[in-house]
């Protein structure tokens, strides 16, 4: 992650926008920070799974398995899928991207991938193979493709979290998920602020139900939203089983 903050102006941004911007970079640092090493610890236990998982296979198929190594292998598929957007996002930025923006994008791009590389990790050879992102239905040098883009990736995350943690058996597991959904859950806000600066959108009905609470959405339905994204198709009918 970054190391330094720079609070100059260079794109003619006022004080207070400017303050803002960096207190929220701070925000999703030490969530980023947390999470990490808040998971450390059950890092160690990942690979002692008292499940008989069906190993993922070779191909253009992937299935993610069952029992809680098919839902760590589904947040992995997720995790995955972010970290490569993100990635490209940094290494082609769109047209007018303030160091502000980059600075944003830049630090959920680094969580993303410490999320992908700790799951890889943890699973060992019962992870899923890497995946092949398909993002040419994105346009990288436009802003509002972009940001779109991190929108829908970001509420797909969390719900996709919440959705899976109904099926989580470990209760290690289900602490790691809990973890790593709130740090998603900034990241879908800090990208709803750059949206719409200052509005009430970082939380608007369309993600949270009518008790306060954010949506949660099954494997198959998340799995379904997002397969225009991935060239493998990617199969998860034993997840949580």
């Amino acid at each position: 992650m970054n190391q330094h903050t720079n609070t100059k102006n260079t794109s003619g941004k006022g004080e207070e926008e400017i303050t803002s911007v960096v207190n929220r970079r701070l925000f999703l640092r030490s969530a980023g920070l947390a999470t990490s090493l808040g998971t450390i610890v059950i890092a160690a236990g990942c690979n002692d799974d008292d499940d008989d998982p069906m190993i993922p296979g070779t191909g253009d198929t992937v299935d993610l398995g069952s029992g809680d190594i098919g839902v760590l292998n589904y947040a992995y598929a997720l995790e995955q899928l972010e970290a490569a957007f993100y990635t490209q996002v940094i290494q082609t930025p769109y047209a007018g991207m303030t160091d502000a923006e980059k600075a944003i994008l830049t630090d959920i791009r680094d969580h993303e991938i410490v999320h992908r590389d700790f799951f890889k990790a943890a699973l060992g050879d019962k992870a899923i193979k890497g995946l092949t992102p398909n993002f040419s239905g994105i346009d990288f040098s436009k802003k509002d493709a972009v940001l779109g883009a991190a929108k829908l990736f970001e509420d797909t995350g969390v719900a996709a979290y919440n959705g899976a943690g109904k099926l989580i058996k470990d209760a290690k597991y289900l602490l790691l998920a809990g973890k790593i959904v709130s740090v998603e859950a900034r990241h879908a806000a800090v990208i709803r602020d750059l949206i719409k600066p200052k509005s009430t959108d970082f939380a608007g009905d369309d993600i949270i139900d009518m008790n306060g609470m954010d949506k949660a959405v099954a494997p198959a339905d998340i799995l379904a939203a997002v397969k225009g994204y991935v060239k493998e198709t990617v199969t998860g009918a034993n997840v949580g089983k």
